[in-house]
């Protein structure tokens, strides 16, 4: 029998009800959080739910949220019957800690810049993670059944017998059924020291009714117990246990007493939201949120206009409007507009390093943000290219230039960028040696193709910031092989074509192209290149040329080009024969019968024997990943070229041997700055912009070149 959720006064009206309703209200949804929020720092409350202001996280609380990504991945394998180890873990918490804005990290006494910030936040959250899988059986242990995990509810409540006229939205961590048959709720939590036992019984009191009533609302099921399970980050010198389980149990008793409790915060929030009167007060003492963001946020509601603050809900901003209206006419008589813009003026100074509202340009931010770290530099030269910028920046002596790479995100922070790129070598204009840093900027412009570029077998791959052609030379020994990696959207396809036509326009002897996900066919037609689609014409054609190579040379043929050009190599070679499909079955004689008597006109004989015949396994073919190889590593010498393309930047598809095999690797955007270390060696891809945006290392060029890939029109 399907579960029917019990009668709601407020959830089951009309729509247009409930719309009416939501009109007297300045937000459309409570949250335990929202409500500790409002307890905590009613201004904050107000800055973040009501104007919708992302406020700045500290880096252990970058450390929690990353924390609780990696349990979520945890849990939703070990449900599959998979359990991860700690470089998995750290991986997926990781990649949360890099997806943080530069202009979202609050930064403190312990953690004065950006790059501290994500250090102590990656060793929090690796710390934490060795705690969870040294002592993983606090979870695991009394665990029959895991039923949910990070389930996302929005319920109306009914709270102390009272219905709430605001559904609450809420994240479980985590529901399990017991061995002794309880349903119980889990809450990670990441701490620097424990809660004390007996508070915490009363303290989350209030957060374990919040779950256990969204979760009966919304499924019917009772909630038995909620766990609250810390995890201590700081490390005990006892070396006693870093997490410590709460359960807090849930009878009809503790229920009535949690509800009365969690009934009082909330019946407080719904009166200061449905009164545009109301004035939220600044807490002075709160070390949960940064003070100088907290008074800039309350003088831009004394002279801002509502549609200043962009991410206030269309429903919501009339409200808004009339209050602020209200304010402008109280606090404007009282104090006047001149020094509150001023104050607002200068807010910006009390939050470190944040040059958004200063009038520079962005040579000067650069240096502003590093002489505060006592940094004196100047920067020389500006070169605009497509997708970025490169500033050329001379340093005053006695600094330690390899210091200037921790600072990174101080200088993206500054720039308003996501992050820039610092070159590991130092670059020679003039004469003079700079140190570049680079940042990405929108593109403007396509660079289109031009024959004007192409000299000889040089193929140009595109364009520096400096307009130097970067190129790939087909006779350069050194430099036989290229790779190419990207995510989709980021260049890789239009880059290969733009190759193809100047390899064409060379005056290359043949082109052959690979091509599994049909995206280069109309070239079939062309003079000299053939294209192959199907895995079979794929394997079957690399047989192919191989053999060619093996008669190239031992006939001593160098001078002949052959360009070869792999899309998808990874996903093909992984969808090509293997193990016994290579086997070559032939039928081959196998021994003879025994010899039959046979009766003839002039007495018995024995006939000749005959052959007995049997199918066997006479040889293997190679496979295609075998014959590439084979190619690569011999095919330079034979006149032999490769391009291959891949979107997978996995370390078993780019290996060792892959690198020695291409020495030439060109790598468009990526999603993360792991899979740019595995393809070039170095972090930077993932800040790329798309679209033909590409880092390039070669033998032919100290370090790693930047630069826009050519784009060809059809």
């Amino acid at each position: 029998m399907a579960y029917t959720k019990p009668y709601h006064k407020f959830r089951d009206q009309p729509n247009e009800r409930i719309e009416e309703l939501f009109s007297n209200y300045l937000i459309d949804s409570l949250s335990y959080s929202k409500l500790m929020s409002f307890c905590r720092n009613e201004k904050d409350f107000e800055m973040r739910y009501i104007y919708r202001i992302t406020g700045k996280s500290s880096a252990t609380t970058v450390a929690g949220t990353a924390y609780h990504a990696a349990l979520q991945l945890y849990f939703e394998c070990l449900k599959d019957g998979i359990v991860l180890d700690i470089a998995a873990l750290e991986t997926r918490a990781f990649q949360v800690i890099e997806e943080v804005p530069a202009n979202l990290w609050k930064l403190q006494k312990t953690t004065p810049t950006i790059e501290e910030s994500v250090s102590r936040a990656c060793k929090t959250v690796s710390m934490l993670l060795l705690n969870f899988l040294g002592e993983i059986s606090t979870y695991t242990s009394d665990i029959k059944e895991i039923v949910g995990i990070e389930i996302y509810l929005d319920e109306w409540l009914k709270i102390n017998g009272v219905d709430i006229p605001l559904p609450f939205h809420m994240k479980i961590d985590l529901v399990v059924l017991t061995n002794d048959g309880k349903r119980v709720v889990i809450d990670h939590k990441s701490k620097s020291s424990f809660s004390d036992e007996k508070e915490l019984a009363f303290s989350s009191g209030k957060q374990a009714i919040t779950y256990a009533l969204g979760y009966e609302t919304a499924t019917g099921n009772s909630i038995d117990e909620v766990w609250f399970i810390e995890n201590k980050f700081s490390q005990n010198r006892d070396k006693s246990s870093q997490l410590m389980c709460s359960k807090i149990e849930l009878t009809e008793d503790t229920k009535r007493l949690y509800e009365a409790m969690l009934y009082e915060p909330t019946r407080r929030v719904l009166e200061a939201i449905s009164n545009p009167d109301y004035i939220y007060l600044i807490n002075e003492n709160d070390n949960f949120t940064d003070t100088a963001e907290i008074h800039e946020f309350w003088a831009q509601t004394m002279i801002a206009e509502i549609d200043a603050f962009i991410n206030v809900p269309e429903n919501k901003k009339e409200l808004l409007a009339n209050r602020l209206r209200k304010i402008k006419d109280s606090e404007l008589a009282a104090v006047n507009p001149k020094i509150i813009k001023n104050f607002r003026k200068h807010a910006s100074e009390f939050i470190q390093y944040d040059l958004g509202n200063k009038d520079m340009n962005n040579e000067e931010k650069i240096e502003h943000v590093l002489r505060t770290f006592g940094i004196t530099v100047k920067v020389q030269h500006i070169f605009n290219g497509f997708s970025s910028v490169t500033y050329l920046i001379s340093v005053s002596a006695g600094v330690a230039i390899s210091s200037l790479g921790r600072l990174k995100m101080d200088i993206a922070n500054a720039l308003d960028v996501s992050s820039v790129r610092i070159m590991k070598d130092l670059f020679v204009y003039e004469g003079k040696s700079y140190l570049a840093i680079e940042s990405g900027r929108k593109r403007d412009a396509d660079l289109l193709w031009d024959k004007k570029y192409l000299s000889g077998l040089r193929i140009p791959l595109g364009l520096d910031n400096f307009k130097r052609p970067v190129v790939w030379d087909l006779n350069n020994q050194s430099t036989p092989h290229i790779l190419i990696c990207g995510a989709t959207g980021s260049g890789k396809s239009v880059s290969i074509i733009s190759t193809i036509e100047y390899a064409i326009l060379s005056g290359i002897d043949k082109i052959v192209i690979f091509d599994p996900k049909l995206e280069f066919k109309n070239y079939a037609s062309y003079p000299k290149i053939t294209v192959f689609n199907n895995i079979e014409d794929i394997e079957f054609e690399m047989a192919l040329l191989v053999e060619e190579m093996n008669k190239l040379i031992n006939s001593g043929i160098t001078t002949r080009k052959t360009l070869v050009v792999f899309d998808e190599f990874a996903d093909a070679v992984s969808q090509g024969r293997s193990g016994i499909q290579l086997d070559i079955r032939k039928e081959v004689q196998d021994g003879f019968y025994a010899p039959k008597k046979m009766k003839g006109p002039f007495g018995d004989y024995m006939a000749d024997p005959v052959p007995k015949m049997k199918i066997k396994t006479v040889g293997r073919e190679n496979s295609l990943e075998e014959n590439l190889q084979v190619l690569l590593q011999k095919g330079r010498s034979s006149g032999f070229r490769i391009a291959a393309l891949t979107q997978r930047a996995s370390v078993k598809v780019i290996n060792g041997d892959a690198k020695v095999n291409f020495p030439v690797r060109l790598c468009f955007a990526v999603p993360t700055a792991t899979d740019s270390k595995v393809i070039i060696d170095e972090p930077g891809a993932e800040a790329l912009q798309g679209k033909g945006d590409g880092l390039l290392s070669s033998p032919e060029y100290p370090g790693l070149v930047r630069f826009q890939a050519f784009y060809k029109p059809n």
